[in-house]
């Protein structure tokens, strides 16, 4: 048994290396085996909700959505107050094979969809109010990326390329495109257009030239159809071919591709819908055989030349082929012995001689966590260099990286300091922590793409947002609308809602913490990973909750403010926001705390409400503090609030304690 064993070993071995090998010693190349089709289908009749594939198969980013009551996708979402400079995608949530690495050849494909370009009442609204008309967005693109979480930016980019990843980023795209912007070569505002890598059209065709009129409000029915060997092109709308030519697609493909669609607006708004979505792509693989020289041709060649040589070279004395026979006899017994022997110790110990296989790593999806090295992250930040530095706090430095795949990300590096000190030295517990934040997933949460450590480093990956953080755009150059500011609210607040409802807590709230994507939707990350001393979890869960909800509290009157928490040149009474804010109540001024800059476009009433909301947050807990799930639903705007007290409280946070770690700054002082 022991030499069959050995014996199939090495035969399995053998056809490995002939598989596995593709160029001989000899510099031949392996022939190829014959050709596999490789096909994908996807078949989408609406988007309503109640297909579960739906849900599962279709991921959407930015400010897309499934609107239940059209069936379709909506770019962007039509429930929103101001649908101004608005980004979104919908891409199918699988990679689909678009090239074969080997002949360069990309698949064919073929897909229609039906949609629409249509205004909406909230759009009307914000017309109205803003006295002109700004009815018209950007487009539509039917697009095929390199991954499933890049969002371009909005406005004349038509969510299809992103800053973040510009360098490397291949794609392809066909635009149905209703703005003119003739620095990127639109001939007009009713065109289609197909992009090879860049924003600026290879391609265009004037739609009215054929009778089409995107914004008519009308459903259309659109057609393209790319055959991979001929490298030939058709774009169709109706039962009208537009376009029909030659286009290599092969340089702005990789392997595999996500597919979908994008859409944007810009200072002009539309709603984009997507009712219907077919696609079909096949590709061509080659299987690899061995070469037609194989072992028993050497051998029988190396013979042939032996005979002729031996003839030659008669006289020579023969080789003692009774000493090598008896030297592999004798080899051949040993390791039958060994053999023997080996299998009578596992029959003897059957329950410790179980031999598992090596376990292998299974294709991770490109947006799973995973483990980096360190040479991984110092290739990233070209050994951290100091161009690379983002920003800094008391834990650590933030850097900006660059993957293989030419996306980039911030990556946190962990201070010596922080970890020799008494949170940071269980270096265990702080990688379980990273490990289970970076498994949560929402909206409004700043995806973790992994995590590196060793015996010196620990250190978190995180996805790079090229808009950066809130502060810079709440207290420097620019000011934010009130719209944003408010929408800003709402998406921190629902972040901290869910992070809360899966007994966790962000133990980092404050505006350097948020950061804002390309369409400017607000997402929380640099989690706190505060370790506590204290013996129970379940106590530094529930008092670090406690503490976001009063650091929300603090970030809301920030953000209404449009200024930071200590300001040393304002004047002494001024200097400390959360005593103006509860000074202002007091003596019912509360619109004094409003930020001047953003002039008469504010809703002072919402703001007032808003800053109310903030200041219940920083109640004492037992006197009246919300959890995160009620301060959402007061953000609603649509209900009553519980009444402020007339004074502000004595002490805001009852665990003021430097030992647990749990709170820091406001949350364990007292008010002047």
């Amino acid at each position: 048994m022991g030499s069959y064993c050995c014996f199939s070993l090495l035969f399995s071995a053998t056809i490995v290396v002939f598989l596995a090998y593709p160029i001989l010693a000899d510099g031949k190349k392996q022939i190829t085996g014959p050709a596999v089709t490789v096909t994908k289908h996807l078949f989408f009749s609406d988007f309503r909700l109640d297909d579960p594939k739906i849900v599962h198969e279709v991921k959407l980013l930015g400010g897309a959505r499934f609107s239940d009551e059209k069936g379709a996708i909506q770019i962007p979402d039509e429930s929103q107050l101001d649908l101004r400079h608005q980004a979104g995608r919908a891409i199918y949530a699988y990679p689909i094979r678009m090239l074969d690495p080997l002949t360069g050849t990309p698949a064919s494909f073929e897909t229609t969809f039906s949609f629409q370009f249509s205004n909406s009442s909230a759009e009307s609204h914000v017309n109205s109010t803003d006295g002109y008309n700004n009815s018209g967005g950007s487009g539509l693109a039917f697009i095929v990326v390199p991954d499933e979480f890049t969002v371009g930016r909005p406005g004349p980019w038509l969510a299809m390329l992103n800053d973040a990843c510009e360098d490397n980023y291949k794609a392809v795209a066909v635009e149905f495109d209703t703005r003119h912007n003739p620095e990127f070569g639109d001939p007009n505002d009713n065109h289609v257009g197909i992009n090879l890598g860049s924003i600026i059209s290879t391609t265009t065709v004037n739609a009215s030239d054929v009778g089409v009129y995107l914004k008519d409000g009308l459903i259309h029915q659109a057609k393209i159809a790319y055959n991979g060997s001929r490298s030939w092109m058709e774009v169709s709308l109706g039962s009208k071919t537009i376009f029909s030519g030659s286009l290599d697609l092969s340089p702005f493909l990789n392997e595999y591709m996500f597919v979908g669609f994008s859409a944007s607006t810009g200072n002009m708004t539309q709603i984009h819908n997507v009712y219907s979505w077919n696609f079909t792509s096949t590709s061509q693989a080659s299987l690899r055989v061995p070469s037609a020289e194989t072992c028993e041709s050497k051998i029988m060649e190396q013979y042939d030349q032996g005979v002729q040589s031996s003839a030659s070279h008669s006289s020579k004395k023969e080789p003692p082929n009774s000493l090598l026979i008896f030297i592999c006899v004798i080899a051949l017994a040993i390791a039958v012995f060994a053999s023997l022997f080996y299998n009578g110790r596992r029959i003897n110990n059957q329950t410790k001689a179980v031999i598992l296989p090596d376990k292998r790593q299974r294709p991770r999806p490109p947006n799973k966590p995973r483990r980096f090295t360190i040479s991984e992250v110092s290739s990233a930040t070209r050994g951290f260099h100091e161009y690379e530095i983002l920003g800094n706090d008391s834990k650590g430095i933030y850097y900006r990286g660059k993957l293989p795949n030419g996306c980039q990300v911030a990556i946190k590096r962990f201070s010596a300091q922080f970890l020799s000190s008494q949170i940071g030295l269980d270096r265990r517990r702080l990688l379980k922590q990273i490990r289970t934040i970076s498994r949560v997933r929402h909206p409004n949460l700043v995806p973790i793409r992994g995590w590196c450590q060793d015996n010196r480093e620990t250190m978190v990956v995180y996805d790079f947002y090229p808009n950066g953080s809130l502060d810079k755009w709440l207290f420097g150059a620019g000011v934010l609308p009130w719209t944003r500011r408010l929408k800003v609210v709402k998406d921190v607040a629902d972040a901290l809602s869910f992070l809360h409802s899966k007994q966790l807590a962000h133990k980092n709230m404050k505006t350097t913490s948020v950061f804002l994507d390309v369409s400017f939707r607000a997402v929380l990350g640099d989690f706190g990973f505060v370790l506590s001393s204290t013996e129970s979890q379940r106590f530094e869960a529930t008092v670090s909750q406690k503490a976001d909800v009063f650091e929300f509290g603090i970030f809301v009157l920030e953000v209404v403010s449009g200024r930071g928490r200590l300001e040393s040149e304002l004047r002494q009474e001024e200097r400390g926001l959360l005593d103006f804010a509860w000074r202002m109540h007091e003596i019912d001024e509360k619109a004094r705390l409003v930020d001047r800059r953003m002039g008469s476009m504010v809703n002072l009433e919402q703001a007032i409400r808003v800053s109310e909301i903030g200041l219940l947050c920083t109640l004492n807990e037992n006197k009246g503090r919300p959890c995160m799930e009620e301060a959402v639903e007061f953000l609603n705007l649509d209900g009553p609030i519980p009444e402020l007290p007339p004074n502000r409280p004595v002490a805001l946070f009852p665990y003021s304690s430097t030992n647990t770690g749990l709170c820091t700054g406001y949350s364990c002082t007292l008010f002047k």
